[in-house]
This record gives C-alpha cells, structure tokens and sequence, in this order.
C-alpha cells in the first residue's frame, strides 16, 4: 500500500524522481525563508495587510510547482520550462516580500541569488540571463514604486544601494552560473564521446572488422563462460570447423581486396543460416569456428547442408573465380564436460580430413 501511495505521489520513474527530489529540496529553501520572514515582518508599513495573502501565493506556487512535475513527462514538459516557470514565480515573491518586510528587506534580496544559481542545473545561460535581466527589472520596478508609495519607509538613498548591491551581485552569480553550466555542458559532450569511444573499443575487442563476425577473443570468451555453466543437465552441443577451399589461390591471382570481398561475403552468407544461439566466429585467416548449442551432430550436419549450399551461390561482381565458394569442415559433439580446447582440437582434425578427401565437405570425428 504504502509502496502504491510512493509511486502514486512520487513515481517510479529515476527521472521523474530526480526532478521531485530538486523540487523539494528547492521549495523547502524557500518555505524556509518565507516562514523566517512572516515572523520578522514589519507589522507597521502600510503594505504588511498584504503578508498574509503573499505568503498563501508562495506555498500555492510550491505546492503548484510539485504538481506539475509531477505530471512533466505525461504532458511533455520539459525540464527547462519547468525551471522558468519556478524561476518567474519565485521572482515575483520575493519582489512581494521584499515589499512587505520593513527594516530587513534587504536579506529577502538574498533568496533572488539562490534562485539563480539552481537555474544553472537546468538552463542554457541565455535562459539565465533572460532571468537575470528581468529579476533586475522587477526589482527596479518595485523599488520605484516604493519609493513613490512611502518615501519614509523606503528612502531613496536605502533603495537605491539595495537595487545596486542586488544587481551586481545577480549579474555576477548568473555569469559564474553561466561559465559552470558551459562547463557541465562540455563534460557531458566529453562523457559521451567517451561512452562512443569506449562502445567502439568493445565492438573492436568483440568483433572482426573485415566479417563482422565475433572475433577469435571473444569466441573464446564464450566457451570458457559455456565450461563454467553446469553441464549436469546433458544437453548436446555441437563445434565445428570451417575452412574456405583454395582461398589460398584465391589471394594469389586476384589479390588480397579480393579475398576480403570472398571472407565478407562468406560470412555474410554463413551468418544467414545460423540459428538462435549458435555463434559463428572468425577464427584464423579463412577459418570459422562454430557453436551449436543444444545440437546434436545429425541437426548439426543439417545446418552445415544448408550453410554449403548457400556460400556455393555466392557470386562476387567483378571477380570471375573459376569454382564455387565452398569450404571443408570438422564436425564434433562435446563429449560431457570435456574441456572446449580438446573439442576444437578434433574438429581441426576432422577438418583437415576432409580437406585430404577432397574439399568441399564435412567430416565428424
């Protein structure tokens, strides 16, 4: 129930969460302050009658605030627009407040810079000077008005220091605020270009560049994880051997461009006809190495039929070979927890003997 109520009023989504966390630690500053400034209000000006309406708008404006959040992401708001509209809110009461708080006026001034320095976590620094220039202009109108309202209460002199202390000091925070969102900005870009880079290493580390097939490490790393797994269940698996016939020749009379043409398109072909779970990878050269799990050798010699057949239909634009693609195989099934070295290393032998028999053929052990 309670867990319900968390996600009713809070959400479940990391995201949204974050955003109600800002929002709270945000609107608890400045019930803060607004409660610390009602019990200190000059109770003597004439615009204290007003204290109780402007601090009723604040905690509305708050509570205001939590629900849009809330309701952000279902009606596609976004985060800076929520932080504009809190920003202009805020603003706006502190201006109110400042009216009404008499001889200390002057700190309400204070709450203007924490506002700005939490755009910064949100806003591009033209949004916070946008905010900046028109927290300057609201004090500027305000304080006029005062002046014209209660010169006594609100001597020129006075107001004039305020709005020129307030004023550097908001400028001020809003160009450092400005440099740290810039700053924020390039580590962010740096730490995506490093997630890029570091995507790219894995791919590099995992897979062959000319075939895009998984590469000799990473094949390797997959049979260590299947020796790991129990094996008590018995299910069959299956290793197998591939090596493209007379590529050899192929290299030496129309050049190694050639020859990665004919590993491409043999790895494109031969990945075509894999199963879910089976894994093919570049082994050597023109050796493949495959996986078949859950596979006995008579589906396996199935799925090396079908392979064949498909890599003898290759044909290569511009290379005019005088046989088919084929290739030689060595098909063995694991025996129990037999270690995966020993199995590979009678699926090279069954390969080599089809290769003395003739090429174009599969061999079991």
């Amino acid at each position: 129930m309670l867990t319900k109520l968390d996600h009713f009023l809070f959400s479940a989504d990391p995201k949204l969460r974050r955003l109600l966390g800002y929002w709270a630690g945000t609107g608890s500053i400045y019930l803060i302050a607004f409660a610390t400034l009602w019990f200190h209000a000059d109770k003597s000006i004439g615009l204290s009658r007003h204290t109780d309406a402007l601090y009723g708008m604040a905690l509305g404006g708050v509570l205001l605030s939590f629900v849009l959040v809330r309701v952000s992401q279902a009606m596609r708001i976004a985060p800076w627009q929520l932080a504009v509209f809190q920003a202009l809110f805020a603003m706006v009461c502190i201006v109110g407040a400042y009216g009404v708080s008499g001889a200390p006026r002057g700190a309400v001034l204070m709450i203007m810079l924490v506002v700005m320095v939490f755009c910064t976590f949100s806003l591009r620094p033209r949004a916070t000077m946008f905010l900046c220039a028109t927290a300057i202009g609201l004090l500027a109108a305000a304080m006029l008005w005062l002046v014209n309202y209660d010169p006594v209460q609100f001597p020129p002199a006075v107001e004039g220091m305020h709005f020129g202390l307030a004023a550097a000091c908001l400028l001020a925070v809003t160009l450092l605020t400005g440099e740290m969102s810039k700053l924020r900005t390039s580590l962010k870009q740096q730490k995506q270009e490093l997630l890029t880079a570091l995507a790219k290493i894995r791919t590099l580390a995992t897979i062959d560049e000319l075939t895009c097939l998984a590469n000799r490490r990473y094949m390797n790393e997959v049979l260590t994880n299947e020796e790991r797994r129990d094996s008590s269940t018995g299910a069959p698996m299956c290793i197998a051997l591939l090596d493209i016939d007379f590529f050899k020749n192929v290299n030496d009379q129309f050049g190694h461009d050639s020859g990665d043409q004919v590993l491409r398109t043999f790895a494109a072909a031969a990945r075509a006809e894999l199963r879910v779970g089976d894994v093919l990878a570049r082994w050597g050269g023109e050796e493949f190495l495959l996986m078949l799990p859950g596979t006995e050798v008579g589906e396996a010699l199935f799925v090396l039929k079908r392979m064949a057949d498909r890599v003898r239909a290759i044909r290569i634009p511009g290379l005019d070979m005088e046989r088919d693609v084929t290739f030689s195989a060595g098909l063995v099934e694991r025996r129990g927890t037999e270690p995966f070295a020993d199995t590979i290393s009678r699926a090279d032998k069954a390969m080599y003997k089809a290769k003395a028999s003739g090429r174009n053929r599969v061999e079991t052990d």
